[in-house]
């Protein structure tokens, strides 16, 4: 059975794969594993096909006799915030998050606002392959109605869970990049409820991201690297496509890494509770278990993606879950990625501390994590991954770890360095982190050189 559900939800090209027809029968199938008498949520992003594929959605769910709600263009944590509180049975967010302007897709919300499980996904595939969508007569048709409260009480309850007036007293200043995506929405908004004085960049919605692209690289955030010291803001924050993470500038108009946040976000969290657990991908900075150890803190790995840390952090009751891309996870909140919540968290540790934010930065243990990727064709995805552990010879070193959880990682006194496959691309990524950035580039280019061989090894003798 074909998969269409990748790591985060489904995303195709939009009059390619994805189409009236597909979007009409994928909602029908999801309709037909987790459709009951409760309503269905339907919210989409500012992508151009998204209010019509929410449409479609929402009329889908309708003629199989299920009350649809609709919420708004908005972030998609915004919409998995609704789910429990509206007592939903799921919710449909149209989106593609970070990808380009051409592409959309489907993320399913189970009823506790996580992200479906992989079993739900397989069920739903299913369901569609089958043909299988709910039907109904006539005076069956369920209602349709607007849900207007959404953005509203989604920041209501991020202000509930941060000191607001430490954050007006400190008199912030920030940059806030949209690039055009849902936190258009929601992120002035915010910061205006917040007493913060600010600065938007590509604060309107346009599905086609005249601004920038959507995904919140280094490379797409010149603005707001240029924005942040010529303004004399304390910080700048962009999000990527629909909200669900927040990439940071500091006051000295630094781009952060990820990782950087990660571990700052970590600290925090365990010092501040006393210890606890974290929950992170194997692509994880070893800065993360650095800072918390110290706090009575623990770090308890996962593979990559979000749905993976959501579900593992409900599992192991942590306090705080992320990964190193910006996406990062509060559970007093709700178990999602979150970048309204994390920008709230950023405010309040700058206001409390008093610090400034690259000041908190300044404190971590420098690591430097290089991230690279190689074409690699599907068909062999399960033959490369079978020859990484003797390609990598990590038997030599005595000291050298070796984890198999999400691709290979090889953990050594002098860095790791991970291989593993892309669960949305035909591609090989490479990650390799050292406290040396000369010595983590050697060891990702090394690494990246070796698994270029292997895979021209395979495609020569491949049948």
């Amino acid at each position: 059975m074909g998969r269409f559900f990748g790591t985060n939800g489904i995303r195709e090209v939009v009059g390619e794969n994805l189409n009236a027809r597909f979007v009409a029968g994928m909602v029908g199938a999801i309709a037909e594993v987790v459709g009951d008498s409760r309503p269905m949520l339907v919210a989409w992003d500012g992508r151009t096909s998204s209010p019509a594929f929410a449409r479609i959605a929402a009329g889908t769910l309708s003629v199989g006799g299920l009350d649809v709600l609709e919420l708004a263009a908005m972030p998609t944590p915004c919409a998995q915030y609704s789910v429990p509180r509206l007592k939903a049975s799921c919710a449909v967010v149209i989106t593609a998050s970070h990808n380009p302007p051409e592409f959309n897709g489907i993320k399913g919300i189970a009823d506790d606002g996580l992200e479906f499980t992989t079993r739900t996904e397989e069920a739903v595939e299913k369901a569609y392959l089958e043909g299988r969508s709910r039907t109904v007569r006539f005076d069956q048709v369920g209602s349709i109605r607007a849900e207007t409260g959404g953005i509203e009480r989604y920041l209501n309850g991020i202000r509930s869970l941060v000191d607001v007036e430490a954050i007006r007293k400190r008199n912030l200043r920030v940059v806030v990049d949209c690039g055009n995506g849902a936190s258009a929405t929601t992120a002035p908004l915010q910061l205006g409820q917040m007493g913060l004085r600010y600065v938007s960049l590509n604060g309107n919605l346009d599905g086609v991201f005249p601004g920038r692209s959507s995904e919140p690289t280094e490379a797409n955030l010149r603005d707001l690297v240029a924005s942040v010291p010529a303004t004399r803001a304390d910080l700048g924050v962009a999000h990527d496509g629909d909200a669900d993470r927040a990439v940071f500038v500091d006051d000295r108009g630094r781009f952060i890494p990820g990782e950087r946040v990660l571990t700052l976000l970590a600290r925090e969290e365990v010092q501040h509770a006393g210890g606890g657990t974290i929950v992170t991908p194997v692509t994880s900075s070893q800065s993360v278990e650095d800072v918390v150890t110290p706090f009575g803190g623990k770090v308890h790995y996962t593979r990559v993606g979000s749905p993976v840390v959501a579900r593992a952090m409900v599992e192991t009751g942590a306090i705080f879950g992320g990964e190193e891309n910006g996406g990062y996870l509060f559970p007093k909140h709700q178990c999602a990625r979150d970048g309204a919540m994390t920008l709230a968290k950023v405010l309040e540790l700058v206001a409390r501390t008093g610090k400034k934010l690259s000041q908190l930065l300044d404190e971590l243990p420098p690591y430097f994590l290089v991230k690279k990727k190689v074409a690699c064709p599907i068909p062999l995805r399960q033959k490369v991954l079978s020859e990484v552990p003797s390609m990598l010879d990590a038997g030599k070193d005595a000291a050298t770890r070796v984890v198999t959880l999400d691709g290979v990682k090889v953990i050594t006194p002098k860095g790791w360095v991970l291989v593993r496959p892309s669960g949305t691309e035909p591609i090989y990524r490479v990650f390799a982190e050292a406290r040396d950035p000369k010595a983590a580039e050697e060891l990702a280019a090394t690494t990246l050189s070796k698994v270029e061989e292997l895979i021209r090894k395979l495609q020569g003798t491949a049948p």
